[in-house]
């Protein structure tokens, strides 16, 4: 009889570590609590880390054909000043890739298709994670009881498993934004294919997708829980004298599509991605900010680095050994490099600060700016084989 693991959690991270367990060789089982993956959100920046393991989880290139490559954009103003171009190309000669974009449904069905049905237990609430023995966990989905050598906990930034696992951990925390989201209903014509807008305690951003269509996100410096009324036409009045395309986004959206959500993170780094036969994954492990736009790129790491060290390790509780030591410093320093990111980016509220923060970034030569960028996107993953 082979190995079994089971999978809390059928997100990206989760579907993804299903994929690349199945590709070792193991029997996986996908529980999540969704009565239906319906394949919802809003749009995703995959960066070229996030690329080499998807192609080492044999759906790279599926996920390319339905992406759109990011040569064009930047930061700007509001006034729609510059602030500093994007050089897709120049990144795609020093990582072999650009930045793509995608919607976030289309990776999430991408993912689940490459998975048989029957590995997917939907609409099954886990209920408790134990270990019942040296080399056995207990999964109980209420009255469906499952016995693994393996659980992997990709249950999201409020994981109940990690609450479990680590009871004295605080757990998230608000990181001082909240965001509202969607893919507008109809083709727009954004001009470039990517761009973030830094205001006074606000961000605007786009991706285009390849279907004309794109995806906005506005970040607001608020309240924890603050929510409106009418979100779109709340957007409207806060950002309606910024720059072009921005009115247009927000014109082509329904009301009904805006998801509206506070960013939460674990500011405090968990002393261990692992307890016993339970290892954490993605946002379970080290959830952050979005402003690298690196966090579905650290869970597909996190994927493909867990098959690889099990592959290899002689046994179980080496192969997590090794998969916290590789996993845990890099995805930890990631996150601080994005909690900064945010503070250098749209919290910074202060006409001084903010004055300071356009000149430097205005003087910054586009070879710095990528080689910056290299040190998060330039990974390459373990090979899985098969």
């Amino acid at each position: 009889m082979g190995n079994t693991a089971v999978v809390v959690g059928g997100g990206i991270g989760g579907l993804a570590a299903a994929i690349g367990l199945r590709r070792i060789g193991w029997d996986v089982t996908v529980v999540e609590r969704a009565p239906v993956l319906g394949d919802a959100g809003a749009g995703i920046s995959l960066a070229a880390n996030g690329l080499r393991a998807l192609d080492e989880l044999g759906v790279g290139e599926a996920v390319r054909h339905a992406a759109r490559g990011q040569y064009s954009g930047g930061t700007r103003t509001p006034g729609g000043g510059w602030l500093a171009r994007m050089d897709g190309a120049a990144l795609e000669r020093a990582v072999g890739t650009p930045i793509m974009g995608i919607p976030r449904a289309g990776l999430h069905r991408l993912l689940r298709e490459a998975l048989p049905g029957e590995a997917l237990l939907i609409g099954a609430e886990v209920a408790a994670v134990r270990q019942t023995g040296p080399g056995t966990v207990r999964v109980d989905c209420g009255g469906t009881v499952l016995d693994a050598d393996l659980v992997v906990a990709a249950d999201g930034v409020a994981s109940q498993v990690r609450g479990r696992l680590f009871p004295d951990h605080p757990g998230p925390v608000y990181s001082g934004s909240t965001v509202l989201r969607a893919v507008t209903e109809r083709p727009v014509d954004p001009r470039t294919d990517f761009e973030l807008t830094w205001g006074r305690g606000a961000e605007f951003g786009h991706i285009a997708f390849t279907d004309g269509r794109a995806e906005w996100h506005a970040v607001l410096t608020l309240p924890a829980r603050t929510r409106f009324a009418d979100p779109l036409a709340e957007l409207r009045r806060r950002f309606r004298d910024w720059h072009d395309p921005i009115p247009a986004l927000l014109d082509a959206t329904r009301p009904a599509d805006v998801l509206h959500h506070d960013v939460t993170e674990l500011r405090t780094p968990l002393p261990s991605f692992t307890a016993g036969r339970i290892a954490l994954l993605g946002d379970a492990a080290h959830a952050m900010t979005p402003n690298l736009g690196q966090g579905a790129c650290q869970a597909l790491e996190d994927a493909v680095t867990l098959a690889a060290a099990l592959a290899a390790a002689p046994t179980v509780e080496a192969a997590l050994a090794r998969y916290d030591a590789e996993r845990r410093p890099r995805s930890q320093a990631v996150a601080r490099a994005a909690r900064q990111a945010g503070r250098m980016g749209h919290q910074l509220s202060h006409p001084l600060a903010v004055a300071l923060r356009d000149t430097a970034m205005r003087l910054t030569p586009s070879r710095t700016a990528i080689r910056m960028i290299l040190r998060h996107h330039a990974w390459v993953p373990p090979r899985l084989g098969g």
